[in-house]
């Protein structure tokens, strides 16, 4: 079974640079780049990924769950933070691999690895993803053109295989 990778979403939203930045301008914006260097970055590393946004503070809220291609999201609802979700996930997910939580939490970190969790700093995990697209770059690279893979396809089969990676 896979590795299990669950991230405070706002956790790492806000310890960003570059999303943090983005954040000024839309909120939403920066949330769902979040959400789409993950799928990347899933694809990348291979392990199931679960995003945890906070909601507590929303007035009505409830909880929600989606998925965007292989990873879930999970929207807390009203009155219950990311951190009481995460620390739920890492008591129940049944699973052979391990689970790493990302978080800056110090408490949420010794919470996690008390139930058995890794922790991974949001410092670790950034770095990590900026690695993996660098990597992806340089793999989708024609060694012989220098053209990136991308550019060489019609936007029509881009689009199918868009579609089938985010099965």
């Amino acid at each position: 079974m896979p590795d299990i990778l669950i991230v405070d979403g706002y956790n790492l939203l806000h310890g960003w640079p570059e999303l943090k930045k983005l954040k000024e301008s839309s909120f939403a914006h920066a949330r769902d780049k979040l959400i789409e260097e993950l799928v990347n970055y899933q694809a990348f590393w291979g392990g199931r990924i679960i995003i945890v946004f906070d909601s507590h503070k929303v007035l009505g809220a409830v909880e929600k769950k989606e998925w965007v291609g292989p990873v879930q999201i999970i929207y807390s609802q009203e009155g219950v933070t990311a951190d009481a979700v995460i620390e739920k996930l890492v008591r129940n997910i049944k699973t052979k691999g391990r689970i790493y939580v990302a978080t800056s939490d110090w408490d949420e970190q010794r919470m996690i690895m008390g139930n058995g969790a890794l922790r991974l700093p949001i410092g670790d995990l950034i770095t990590d993803i900026e690695n993996a697209r660098k990597e992806m770059a340089r793999k989708s690279s024609d060694t012989s053109t220098g053209i990136p893979i991308e550019t060489r396809i019609k936007s029509a089969i881009r689009k199918v295989l868009e579609g089938w990676r985010r099965l």
